[in-house]
């Protein structure tokens, strides 16, 4: 029973490695607003301020963005006559859409409203809402902090003027998330007879009993799934011809395995790897040892320990499609992982 709410624990980690690790993310921002020609204003001056994300779970946005936007000097008005000037603060909160391009690099989107408050109100620049969108990028410089950047298109409510916002920031997330602890193990209830105490008959000892396993054979310490068959995680590493090496496009799939098996320490990972069947049969066993022993490599760069690692090539031996085509041939070379206790 134990391995199979570990199962479900996988699925689960890898359905939303996507979403953040943290709960939120701030933001110090620097820079600039470009004006649209009507307003009687400086075309270009600069701004600062400061933006708190909400990082979100199980919704189509990412992110709650709540910040301000204040002019750092005062801007001036333009119009012939006139030595005024104001400050411009801008307070606003977007919906943010995050889409990732490599395990360090992503764009996003955003959309919502806000409010711009005049120091001094002057030629129809006046308090009111703001409507605005935009898009950024995102890129990782460590675990601590992200560079963002992004350009912000404002339309004011009341006469419909336009003003152009870009800036750039350092976003630092803060509030890590509680990785989800294993479940407690369950016995399984006996059938009670006016008899005698009957307990359900579990031949290969992999917590699912005989009546409801699929596979009943399953290797000792495989962890299964509700039908009694041994998990495999496919890590979507594919292999050029006669190759071992990985690409680096695979990077964050092996990620996501490791940070799982960071996050259950008890368990034990087992790198199966798999060739087509171009080739001599003992070549290609070598071969397939060889990609297993890459992959745990690669997992071991992320941080887990050798000693819970074990690699087995199995050569052409399992196809998992035809080899009489280049596609499944393509297929076929391939490395799957499976979980034990």
């Amino acid at each position: 029973m134990k391995k199979i709410l570990l199962s479900t624990a996988l699925c689960a980690s890898m359905m939303f490695a996507a979403n953040s690790e943290y709960k939120y993310e701030i933001t110090p921002m620097i820079g600039g607003v470009y004006t649209e020609g009507n307003l009687d204003l400086e075309r270009n001056y600069a701004d600062a301020g400061l933006s708190l994300g909400f990082n979100l779970d199980d919704s189509m946005f990412d992110q709650v963005e709540l910040g301000f936007l204040r002019s750092l000097e005062d801007v001036d008005y333009t119009r012939n006559g006139t030595n005024e000037d104001t400050g411009i603060t801008r307070v606003f909160a977007n919906l943010v859409k995050e889409y990732g391009l490599s395990d360090s690099t992503s764009l996003y989107g955003l959309i919502g409203a806000g409010v711009e408050i005049f120091d001094n109100e002057e030629f129809d620049n006046e308090d009111g809402l703001f409507a605005n969108y935009g898009v950024g990028i995102k890129y990782k410089i460590s675990e601590a902090v992200a560079l963002k950047a992004d350009v912000r298109h404002l339309v004011e409510f009341d006469h419909g003027d336009n003003n152009l916002l870009y800036t750039v920031g350092l976003a630092i997330p803060f509030g890590k998330k509680a990785a989800p602890a294993p479940m407690m193990k369950k016995e399984p209830i006996p059938v009670i007879t006016p008899v005698d105490v009957v307990m359900p008959k579990d031949s290969d000892g992999d917590g699912v009993v005989d009546a409801n396993d699929k596979c009943p054979n399953t290797p000792k310490g495989d962890i299964v799934d509700e039908t009694g068959c041994s998990l495999k995680v496919n890590l979507n590493i594919n292999f050029d011809t006669d190759s071992a090496v990985i690409n680096n496009s695979y990077s964050s799939k092996i990620k996501k395995f490791a940070d799982f098996m960071k996050a259950f320490p008890s368990v034990k990972g087992k790198i199966e790897a798999h060739t087509d069947s171009d080739g001599s049969d003992a070549y290609n066993q070598k071969l397939s040892e060889r990609r297993a022993a890459s992959t745990v490599k690669a997992l071991e760069a992320y941080g887990v320990e050798k000693a819970r690692l074990n690699s087995v090539g199995y050569g052409e031996l399992n196809p998992k499609a035809s080899n009489e085509t280049a596609e499944g041939k393509a297929m076929n070379r391939r490395v799957e992982g499976s979980i034990s206790r």
